[in-house]
């Protein structure tokens, strides 16, 4: 009997994850979910799997087409999962980008603990 790919192992070959420790933490903390429930980072991955996974905006997900345990290009990643993010989260991450709330003018100096709070605020305030 073939044995299944761990989850933090499968993320990290399909290039989610830049390290494979990144989503060892992931999974551990939460932010890795199949249907709505919190997994460890040791579950096994099967085949058709909706796995969702929080990259603060963006909620991912993603189905497992087959199982890898190791990393692969780019290029290859599309024969191993189908990314079914809707595209309203990449508008989400489209957004985030676009807004630049850290430029200040040159020569102003360093921003103020005042100045600071109300930017760390402005970067806070929820999407309408």
């Amino acid at each position: 009997m073939e044995r299944g790919i761990r989850i933090d192992k499968w993320l990290w070959a399909v290039r989610i994850f830049k390290t494979r420790s990144l989503a060892t933490d992931a999974c551990r903390s939460g932010k890795v979910k199949i249907l709505d429930q919190a997994i460890k980072p040791s579950h096994e991955v099967k085949t058709g799997e909706l796995i969702s996974i929080l990259l603060t905006p963006v909620t991912k997900t993603v189905k497992v087409i087959a199982p890898l345990s190791n990393r692969v290009s780019a290029k290859l990643v599309a024969g191993f999962m189908e990314d079914l993010t809707p595209d309203s989260e990449y508008q989400k991450l489209k957004r985030s980008n676009d807004i630049d709330f850290g430029f200040r003018a040159r020569g102003t100096g360093r921003p103020t603990k005042r100045d600071r709070r109300e930017i760390e605020f402005l970067k806070s305030y929820p999407d309408e």
